[in-house]
This record gives C-alpha cells, sequence and structure tokens, in this order.
C-alpha cells in the first residue's frame, strides 16, 4: 500500500534534492499557489490514482514523446485515464514515427528520470527543444496534477496558473489536441 503524508499547502520544511527544490522556489518566486503530498515513489498510473485522490485532482499522464531522428520533441499531458495511441497522437502532430525518448533525453532535456517528467519541468529547458502538447481537456479542468520534476511527491495547482503564469514565464506555448 502507498504511504502518504498530510496535504500541506507549502514547500516542505527540509531542502529537498535540487530539482524538486528548483521547482518550489519558482512557484515561491511566481506566486503560484498549490497544495502538495509527499509518498512513496510513484511508478504507475495506479499509484498516481491513489495520489489524485488524496489531493483532490485528477493527475496528468506525462509523456516525452520524439521524432525518429530526435529532431523534435513532445511533451504529451494527457488524463491519466485516457489510453495513448501513438498512431493518433503522430497524426495530430503531422509526424511520423514518434517513438518515446530515451531516459538520457528526459536527463538532457528536462533534467528529470523516468516517472518524474511533468509540465513543470519545462523551467529546465530555457532554450525551448521540447513542444508542451496538452489534451484539451487537461487545460480545460480547473486543477492540474503533476509531480514537482520528482515521483516522491505530487502537486495540485490550478490549471489557469499554470497556463497563465508558469508557462508564459517559461516560454513555452501549448498546444491543445483532442485525444
Amino acid at each position: 500500500m502507498m504511504e502518504l503524508s498530510p496535504v500541506y499547502s507549502a514547500a516542505p520544511a527540509e531542502r529537498r534534492a535540487d530539482v524538486e527544490q528548483r521547482v518550489y522556489d519558482l512557484l515561491a518566486q511566481l506566486n503560484i499557489p498549490y497544495t502538495r503530498v509527499d509518498h512513496d515513489t510513484a511508478h504507475t498510473m495506479a499509484d498516481c490514482e491513489i495520489i489524485g485522490e488524496k489531493l483532490g485532482v485528477d493527475m496528468c499522464k506525462n509523456l516525452l514523446l520524439t521524432t525518429r531522428n530526435h529532431s523534435v520533441y513532445f511533451l504529451l499531458c494527457m488524463p491519466g485515464d485516457k489510453p495513448f495511441v501513438t498512431r493518433e497522437f503522430s497524426k495530430l502532430m503531422e509526424c511520423s514515427r514518434l517513438s518515446f525518448a530515451s531516459e538520457a533525453d528526459l536527463l538532457e532535456l528536462l533534467g528529470v528520470t523516468p516517472g518524474s517528467a511533468s509540465v513543470l519541468a519545462l523551467m529546465n529547458d530555457p532554450i525551448h527543444r521540447v513542444q508542451l502538447v496538452l489534451d484539451r481537456s487537461v487545460a480545460q479542468a480547473p486543477w492540474f496534477g503533476c509531480h514537482p520534476c520528482l515521483n516522491t511527491s505530487s502537486l495540485r495547482l490550478r490549471t489557469e496558473d499554470i497556463l497563465h503564469i508558469f508557462l508564459p514565464h517559461t516560454g513555452h506555448e501549448p498546444v491543445l489536441v483532442d485525444l
């Protein structure tokens, strides 16, 4: 059974790993409020469902995808309960042969390890090599659930804060799709 902390409305009192701490520091700088829960490592969307119930949010499924020649990268944020079909997404993006990016790509482009990718990792992409793609239902939901670049904590943020404060700060303009 997954161990969950109480729900908090602030950053942890103790300093966290740099990749996670930078998220809390940036959210504070941008005055973006959130609620947070700490937990065992979330390995699956089933784990994220349990976490989402505690936070009162649907956690996003986040996939880093790339073209065969690794010239284009997409961070897809979609509802966790929606199945991902590569062929359909490739058609929407007008790209052939999309596949999952490697662990090395995740680390190089977003500064995260597998299982920890999230929209918040775009703060680690200052040269905009990654195109953010949001499923329309995620963009229209009142709340956005994701990891703070480490999958041992999860956050609930207002989607409008992601769209109108965080993303303009990082310079990433999302593409909305209907999956």
